[in-house]
């Protein structure tokens, strides 16, 4: 049986693909910083975008979106700043946040483009 990190580097990598094919360059997975983690950071032309990845084995408790709350965003938020920060190239492009949320056997992806809006 998987650990939950086995589980969620599996599903990081099927959402790394997704948006690959579908026109995102992955530049970084699993960015850790004090206090939080940034799953994927893509190029999107010339967009630079923060990617949660959630999954659920079912939905019988709530779709993977719903358990996206203001405390992770935050988190999220943070975490950006740091990047941004060890990545100067980066700070001046385009930013938006977005989140991969997968759920099931065989797995529904669902993309959500720009959750949060802080900048």
């Amino acid at each position: 049986m998987p650990t939950n990190r086995q589980r969620g580097q599996h599903y990081e990598q099927i959402a790394a693909q997704y948006l690959t094919q579908h026109g995102l360059q992955i530049i970084a997975q699993n960015f850790f910083c004090k206090g939080g983690e940034i799953d994927l950071v893509a190029l999107e032309q010339q967009t630079l975008v923060f990617i949660e990845v959630k999954y659920r084995q079912t939905n019988q408790h709530g779709e993977a979106s719903e358990f996206i709350n203001t405390k992770k965003l935050q988190r999220l938020y943070r975490c950006a700043q740091v990047f941004l920060l060890k990545h100067r190239q980066f700070q001046q492009a385009a930013m938006r946040f977005d989140s991969l949320c997968i759920t099931g056997q065989p797995d529904k992806i669902e993309w959500l483009k720009n959750i949060y809006n802080g900048w």
